[in-house]
């Protein structure tokens, strides 16, 4: 056991970071020490999870621990989903294909626009009056 191979990577989106750990197993999933089925409660989140296993068959071929932290449930799914998708591709280089052909290695940049003085939020502006 002391020498069984663990894959690391980490996957971002938005202001969430997931940090992910895969070691070769049976397909169970944790994230911040809970199974993921109760962590993310949505079914969209859920099921975002499972791509990168479900592109590169790969599914109940490996245990993941992961933990993430930063904003919110979508986030943090996407994060995860990223961080799965590298790990993936470490631990085999062949699987690389697959992930990038889905369009899973590319990291989402897009980010909240800061709020500007003078505006009610980052674009909308005060209602014009003429008199």
């Amino acid at each position: 056991m002391a020498n069984e191979k663990v894959y690391y990577a980490t996957g971002r989106r938005k202001s969430s970071t997931a940090r992910v750990f895969l070691k070769p197993g049976t397909g169970k999933l944790t994230i911040n020490g809970k199974p993921a089925d109760q962590y993310l409660k949505t079914l969209s989140g859920k099921c975002s999870i499972q791509v990168p296993f479900t592109t590169t068959d790969t599914k109940g071929r490996f245990d993941a621990f992961v933990t993430v932290s930063g904003g919110g449930t979508t986030g943090q799914a996407e994060a995860i989903r990223h961080g799965l998708s590298r790990a993936l591709m470490v631990a085999d280089e062949a699987l690389r294909a697959p992930l990038k052909k889905a369009g899973l290695l590319t990291r989402d940049s897009r980010k909240v626009e800061r709020k500007k003085y003078g505006l009610h939020g980052a674009r909308r502006r005060p209602q014009y009056s003429k008199r």
